[in-house]
């Protein structure tokens, strides 16, 4: 799944439409007036991460899970080269780049995503780490985790 820029903010906009429905308006502690809820309000209210972590998250384990199965189906599909002429303009942002950009946030940027994705234990620390923003300490721990060969 793709998440194009021009999505992002609509999907957050969505996301915080659908809990203030659920938790319904607030009450102003210093007027005493009923109003809607702010963003932070909403967010202070459930613990879920940002629906924008979760999604890059899943699409980090799920490279993961195509990295490790060796040079099979899926994954040819996904590091190939396709054949034939390629259509005018600007190319498609591909799947890949779009990992890579997850990776870079995290810190990971510079790093072999195939190769990393063959430890199973870094890569799920990885994968949380999309989880947090970005410099979080988590994702801190991650680069200190010792190889493993």
């Amino acid at each position: 799944m793709l998440i194009k820029v021009v999505l992002i903010d609509p999907l957050r906009v969505f996301v915080n439409m659908v809990f203030r429905r659920i938790f319904g308006p607030g009450r102003d502690e210093v007027k005493g007036e009923w109003r809607g809820l702010h963003n932070e309000d909403v967010n202070g209210f459930y613990s879920s991460p940002n629906i924008v972590w979760v999604i890059k998250s899943r699409r980090m384990r799920w490279a993961g899970h195509v990295a490790r199965m060796g040079r099979r189906g899926v994954y040819r599909v996904l590091v190939g080269k396709p054949e034939g002429k390629r259509p005018l303009g600007r190319p498609r942002r591909r799947w890949v780049g779009n990992l890579r950009m997850d990776l870079q946030e995290v810190g990971c940027g510079c790093m072999d995503w195939i190769g990393l994705a063959q430890d199973r234990d870094r890569w799920r620390t990885l994968c949380e780490c999309g989880n947090e923003p970005s410099g979080s300490v988590k994702c801190g721990l991650f680069l200190d985790l010792p190889q493993t060969s």
